[in-house]
Order: C-alpha cells, then sequence, then structure tokens
C-alpha cells in the first residue's frame, strides 16, 4: 500500500486521517495541525486558486497551530504572495480589494488609519474602484498586519484577484438587492395604513384600532431600520470614530431619530408617527445607492478586463513536443507555441517566425505589428498570422500587462486638487448641515411643534452631501479609463489639471520624433569595392556592437568574413582587419583624418588607407509625427526640438514638420536650461525616452515618455505613451479638458441643489420622501452626467 503525502507541503502523512482540509469540496490530507492550519487559512482568504495553479508544493508548516493563525496570515505565505504582491526597489506593493467603501470618507478614514504604521511607505484609496494600492517595508511589517488594521476600523480588504472579485461582487450586489427588496415591500405596507390613516377612514373608528395600525407600521418598519438601513450606520459610525463626519451621519440620525420618535408615540397612543416616511426615504435612499454602484462600477478602472485577456493555458515546447500546461506554471527561459488567432501566454521575446500581432489591449492601437526574430511580445496581446515559438522571459507581477494595471490603479487613485477641497468641503459641509437641523428645530419645536421632527427630518435628508463626494472621483476615474482605453497611462497626481495649461510643447528628436532606427539611406563609392562588399566590411566590423548605427549593417553581415584585432575607439569608430586588409569605419576624420563639419549620419569606410566609401543614415520619422505636429498648433502649442544631434539632421527635420524653433547638440543639462527659459512664458511638456531625458523630463511642467515595452517600469514622467503614437498626446489635452469641465458641472449642480434644497427644507415645503428622492437623483445625475465621458470617441 503506497504512503499519502500531504496535500500542501507533499510530505509524508505519518498521522492518518487525523489532519485534512476541505478542498474544492474533496477532503484533502494533511501531514501535521500547521499544514492544516495555513491550508484553511487559505481556502477561509478565498485563494483557492492558489491550489489549482501552484507550481510546486508549499512550505512544511510544523511550527504552527491553528490558534496562532489569523484569517489574513495566508496571505503571508511566500507561496501565495507571489500571486499578487510586486517587488519595487525594497518595498512590496499590492492592490487590495475594500468591502464597506461608500464615499470618499471612507477612503479618507482608510488613508488615515494606515499611513499611522510603521513600516507603511503609501496607501491611496479609491473610493470608486472600492481599491487600494499599498507599499509597505515587508521587512518591518506583514501584510497581514495591515489587512487586520483595516479590519478594526470596520472594513474587510484582500488582494484584488479577478474571479474572487467578481463572486464576491456577486454575492455583495445580491445581499444589497435583499436590503432594497425587503425596503420596498415593507414600505409598500406601511404605506397602505398611512394613506388611509391620513385620508381621514379610519375616523369614526375607535383609537384602538387607529393604534393597531399603528403598531402594525412599526412591526413593518422594523426589519427597514435594524436590517436593511446597516450600511448607513456602519458608515457613520467608523466615520465618528476616526473624528469625522460623512454624509451617512446625517442620514442615520434622520432614520433612528424618526423611528425611535415615532415608537415613543405609538406606545403613548399620542402624536404623530413617521413609519412610512422612515420606510420609504430609506427605499429610496438605497435605490439611489443601488443604481449608484451600478454605474460606478461602469465608470470604474476596468484592469480585470485586462487580466482577463492573459489564457489560463499555453503550449509548453518539451522533448516529446507540445503539452499544454497551466500558464502559471510557465518558468522564465520555456519555449511555448502561439498559433494564429491565440493569445500569447506571456511576455517573451520570438525565437521562430514571423507573424504580425494585435497589441490593441495594451496600446489603443488596431493595426497589427509585425513581430520577427528577437522581437518582444506581451501577454494577452493576439497572434494574427503566422505561428511563432516565444522564449519566456516575464511571469506574472512582472509582465506588462500587470505593470500597465498597477499604473492605471496609481492613475484612479491620484486625486486632482479640486477633489481634495471637495473632500475637505463635504466634511464641514456635513457638520454646517446638522446645525442647521438642530437650528430648525428649535425653531419649529416653539413655532409649530407637531411640524419640527418631520421638517427636520426633511433638512437631514434632503441637504446630504453625496453628489458632492462624488462629483470629482466619478469623473476622474472615468476620464482615466478613456486614457487607457488609448493607451495613455498617468502616473503623477494633477496631470487631468495640468494638460489643459499647456503651452508649449518640446521633443527630444531621436527615440520621439523619429523611431530611432537608422537604415541605410545612400552608398557613395569612391575606391574598388563594390556596395554589397563595402557593406559587408562595415558589418563584419560592426558585429556584436550595441551601438544603433551598428544595427543598420546587420543584415549584410556575412559569416564567413575573417575579422581580427577589432578595436573600438568611443565616440570615432572601428578598426580591424577584415579578410586580410586593415579597414577603418566611423567619422570622416577618425577614417582619413579630415576636419570637415560633418554629418553624424554618415560614416566612412576606408581599407588599407584608402577611402572606399561614404554610407548616409537615415533616422525613419515616426507616421504619426506629422498628424501630432499638427493637432498641437490647432489647439495652440507652441513647439520646439531640444536635441542631443548636432547633426544637419535636426533643422531638416524640423522644416519637414513644420517646426522652426530647433535646438541641436545639447548635453541633459543643456536641455534642462532651455526648459527653464521657457517656462518663463507659460506651461511647458517635454517628450522623451523617460531614461536618457530624465533631468529633463522631472524639470518640465508636465511630462511625457514614450512607453516602449518593459521600459515603462522605468520611467518616472507624467504621462506614458503605450503605443508610441504621438498624436494620442492631443486626445489626451482634450479628454483632461473635457473632464474638468464635467468635474465643474458636477460640483455646479451639487452645490446648486443643496442651496436651493435647503430654504425649502427649512421652511418645511419637502416631505421627508420628497428629500429623498431628490438626493437620491442628485447623486445620480452626477455619476451619470460623469458616465458621458465613457462615451468619447477619439
Amino acid at each position: 500500500m503506497s504512503q499519502a503525502n500531504c496535500f500542501h507541503c507533499n510530505e509524508p502523512v505519518l498521522t492518518g486521517q487525523q489532519f485534512t482540509t476541505r478542498i474544492n469540496d474533496v477532503e484533502q490530507l494533511m501531514c501535521c495541525p500547521g499544514c492544516q492550519a495555513v491550508s484553511q487559512a487559505i481556502i477561509d482568504a478565498g485563494l483557492t486558486n492558489y491550489y489549482k495553479f501552484r507550481t510546486e508544493p508549499g512550505s512544511k508548516q510544523t511550527a504552527l497551530v491553528p490558534e496562532e493563525l489569523s484569517n489574513f496570515s495566508a496571505y503571508d505565505l511566500p507561496e501565495v504572495q507571489q500571486d499578487f504582491i510586486q517587488q519595487r526597489d525594497s518595498l512590496s506593493e499590492v492592490s487590495l480589494t475594500v468591502d464597506g467603501i461608500t464615499c470618499a470618507a471612507c477612503a479618507w478614514l482608510i488613508e488615515h488609519k494606515i499611513n499611522k504604521l510603521e513600516g507603511v511607505a503609501k496607501i491611496q484609496v479609491n473610493s470608486t474602484t472600492q481599491r487600494a494600492l499599498i507599499a509597505w517595508d515587508s521587512e518591518t511589517i506583514k501584510l497581514s498586519e495591515i489587512l487586520n488594521q483595516i479590519s478594526q476600523i470596520g472594513y474587510q480588504a484582500a488582494p484584488f484577484q479577478v474571479d474572487e472579485q467578481e463572486t464576491k461582487s456577486k454575492k455583495d450586489s445580491r445581499k444589497f438587492l435583499l436590503r432594497l427588496g425587503l425596503a420596498g415591500f415593507a414600505t409598500m405596507q406601511v404605506m397602505m395604513f398611512a394613506l388611509a390613516l391620513y385620508s381621514g377612514y379610519f375616523n369614526d373608528l375607535d383609537t384602538e384600532y387607529r393604534d393597531y395600525f399603528r403598531w402594525v407600521s412599526m412591526l413593518f418598519a422594523a426589519p427597514v431600520v435594524f436590517y436593511s438601513a446597516q450600511p448607513f450606520y456602519f458608515s457613520a459610525v467608523r466615520s465618528m470614530l476616526m473624528g469625522r463626519l460623512n454624509m451617512d451621519v446625517s442620514v442615520s440620525i434622520a432614520i433612528c431619530g424618526a423611528y425611535i420618535a415615532s415608537c415613543i408615540e405609538t406606545i403613548n397612543g399620542t402624536g404623530e408617527v413617521y413609519f412610512e416616511s422612515v420606510s420609504m426615504f430609506t427605499f429610496f435612499l438605497l435605490l439611489g445607492r443601488f443604481f449608484e454602484q451600478n454605474a460606478r462600477q461602469k465608470a470604474s478602472v476596468s484592469s480585470s478586463n485586462l487580466h482577463k485577456l492573459v489564457p489560463l493555458t499555453a503550449q509548453l515546447k518539451t522533448t516529446d513536443g507540445f503539452e499544454e500546461v497551466p500558464a502559471k506554471r510557465l518558468a522564465i527561459g520555456d519555449v511555448i507555441l502561439v498559433k494564429p488567432g491565440e493569445v500569447i501566454a506571456a511576455d517573451g521575446v520570438v525565437v521562430e517566425g514571423t507573424t504580425a500581432v494585435n497589441e490593441a489591449m495594451l496600446t489603443g492601437e488596431q493595426m497589427p505589428l509585425t513581430k520577427e526574430l528577437d522581437a518582444e511580445v506581451f501577454a494577452g496581446t493576439i497572434n494574427i498570422e503566422q505561428p511563432i515559438l516565444v522564449k519566456v522571459t516575464a511571469l506574472g507581477q512582472d509582465q506588462l500587462v500587470s505593470e500597465i494595471i498597477r499604473l492605471q490603479e496609481i492613475a484612479s487613485n491620484n486625486k486632482p486638487k479640486i477633489a481634495l477641497y471637495a473632500d475637505r468641503f463635504s466634511n464641514y459641509f456635513t457638520a454646517a448641515i446638522l446645525l442647521i437641523a438642530t437650528l430648525t428645530y428649535l425653531f419649529w419645536y416653539f413655532y409649530s411643534p407637531e411640524d419640527a421632527f418631520w421638517i427636520t427630518l426633511s433638512v437631514l435628508v434632503a441637504t446630504c452631501p453625496c453628489a458632492l463626494a462624488l462629483a470629482t472621483p466619478t469623473a476622474v476615474t472615468c476620464g482615466t479609463a478613456i486614457m487607457t482605453r488609448l493607451g495613455i497611462i498617468t502616473r503623477r497626481s494633477g496631470v487631468f489639471e495640468r494638460l489643459p495649461k499647456i503651452q508649449h510643447v518640446v521633443f527630444d528628436k531621436t527615440g520621439t520624433l523619429t523611431l530611432g532606427s537608422l537604415s541605410i539611406a545612400e552608398v557613395e563609392l569612391s575606391g574598388e569595392l563594390s556596395k554589397k562588399e563595402a557593406l559587408t566590411y562595415i558589418a563584419a566590423l560592426e558585429a556584436g556592437s550595441l551601438h544603433p548605427i551598428a544595427k543598420a549593417f546587420t543584415p549584410f553581415f556575412d559569416k564567413s568574413d575573417n575579422v581580427s584585432d577589432r578595436q573600438s575607439i568611443v565616440g570615432n569608430g572601428l578598426s580591424g582587419y577584415v579578410n586580410g586588409r586593415f579597414c577603418k569605419v566611423g567619422s570622416q576624420q577618425f577614417v582619413n583624418g579630415s576636419s570637415d563639419v560633418e554629418d553624424s549620419t554618415t560614416i566612412w569606410l576606408s581599407c588599407d588607407g584608402v577611402l572606399q566609401a561614404k554610407v548616409s543614415l537615415n533616422d525613419e520619422v515616426r507616421p504619426e509625427t506629422e498628424l501630432a505636429v499638427k493637432q498641437l498648433k490647432q489647439i495652440g502649442c507652441k513647439l520646439s526640438i531640444a536635441s542631443g544631434d548636432n547633426s544637419t539632421e535636426v533643422v531638416a527635420l524640423g522644416k519637414r514638420l513644420g517646426i522652426s524653433d530647433t535646438h541641436q547638440g545639447l548635453s541633459p543639462q543643456g536641455k534642462l536650461e532651455l526648459i527653464d527659459q521657457f517656462q518663463q512664458h507659460g506651461q511647458v511638456a517635454m517628450f522623451g525616452d523617460g531614461i536618457n531625458d530624465a533631468p529633463v523630463l522631472a524639470g518640465a511642467n508636465l511630462s511625457i515618455a514614450m512607453g516602449s515595452g518593459a521600459a515603462i517600469s522605468k520611467n518616472s514622467a507624467d504621462i506614458i505613451l503605450l503605443g508610441d503614437n504621438l498624436s494620442r498626446f492631443a486626445d489626451a489635452v482634450n479628454v483632461a479638458k473635457l473632464t474638468g469641465r464635467i468635474i465643474k458641472q458636477n460640483l455646479f449642480w451639487a452645490l446648486g441643489y443643496n442651496l436651493f434644497i435647503i430654504p425649502l427644507a427649512v421652511t418645511g415645503h419637502v416631505a421627508p420622501y420628497i428629500a429623498a428622492i431628490g438626493m437620491s437623483a442628485s447623486s445620480l445625475i452626477v455619476v451619470s452626467n460623469s458616465l458621458r465621458l465613457l462615451k468619447v470617441r477619439l
């Protein structure tokens, strides 16, 4: 009889059936209480996929016992963390899904609490997407401790995982619908009695019958108050415990106050009751929040869609052919087959075949890109034409799609200044409303006591600043979603505010206006060598060089050429023996000692001291560059070129594109000084490659980097163009302007509604249920207005 192994760590089980864990509806054997506890914690944390896709057994946990494990301990296991944690410098980063966030005040509350923890470097909470981005030092604090701290203030957080998040969202939606349905049913019952009482139908009946209907109404309203309205209470209590006043405070006071007062009047058999008002405005508040929740999900940056585009399986090349394996089992260096029409399962380089790949999910561009030998391909993109073999170079959190999702999270979490002002204002506004409600009650108590309570109730409900809190987050989230769809990633806060103010755009030349890859434009012969021989001689000397010029001659390299004593003279060229002849290739001064001023895109070849050829190189202009220049001029931007290239090509390129202000031969410091001069006359945006131009990008008011491939993670720019499409920048400016207008419209409506409704509510012209309808409608109008951004087509 074969010995059973532990399902978690794969060690032999010597304890019989003593320790088991139910995983995917099957009881699995564990070798010790530690492994049993850890596996149970993994299941309880919703990480069942760990066992489905793991590539190796977990570590043995004999030192752990169940009581030492918290609900969050599974998230500290290295084998579990590899699926959702990214290491950046010395910090760990994770995106969390946070349950219970209802408004911007909740986001502030979580940020305020977690920022105080030692070891936490950064936390950004997005109330629209209900996600938090956290960076921390794992040597100082564990992820489980952070999650536990969030739990202590009433929120439940877990690492964002697509499948688990969808399951949880559906579960939460069902629970919310139950609250809403219960409130709706109770409201209908209570309103039947209330309408009959209000219409005077029971005037001729005894008082005991009237009281009987009041008691029945109280019973029907009870589940509405104690169950359906719970989200408002929890949000209000959490806020007050942290010394804040959010919008749910006034709502909670209104609901509880009205119900308690009505219960007292029912018991005493005197006065007025407000059970129908309590039930009705709770129902309308929940209904409004339900629609708002659905709208916010549409507005949310749907990074999960990017995750879903990465296939779960891949065709792994083995010694016996190809085997279909889970994508998570792939390792760096594996070779996978990608057939036409299939989605690439991991980042890598093409090692066999030529094809075209659609990278629209990353860049927003639908035109396929040709991928030849050694070309980079990325997980989630689609192979269009021919089968290719791809060598895996990155997996999991190191893939480009994961990097884009992280940048997307950062972008959606960045709040413009106007959003911060609105958050702060809504806090003070709530306090002001509570004060107004108190003064209203005092006034009406002495003027008309029977009306004091319901008028105060209306004031509390009608003036809840929900719309004010939603005005900016929803608009920014929608704007970020459009940017991502266009292949534009915003990395810094304030981008939406700075983009519309840009007056001057400065371009680097190589790699920005041009493709940065040189090609041979013209060959002039002056010796006995033929054109083919001259090019193969140059290719032989340039072989192995990483210089951009060397790549232009790679197609002419002949392995049969004999090269010896090759030397590289930095800044001048190369020398060596090719087939027994001493050759030089490089600048004219290096090759034949000429002192003439020369073009850096022209190189010379000499053999045995005799000049043989002059080769002119061409740096191809990006196809969309002319369109980008035209668009930027149309929106009123002044344009300049600032290049380190000392050749006449800079001026020629400027004339070709219609840019008269050109500056060449600039060092990084020279570029920075030039930007400083431009900034004296207006806001300046700088285009660069994000690495070599780091100083000038940092010095500009707004910096834009070309986001080619994996270099995206090294960029420090404010904006990254994933598809390297310059014309998208003008689109970004237009999106930012439109987002700014939407934010102003939302704030105007939110403030205008409250200023309009306050006098009406204070003077008793708004019934409580009308106040609930008005407040919900106001929030929905703001969210719907923001959603208009998603319909923009550029």
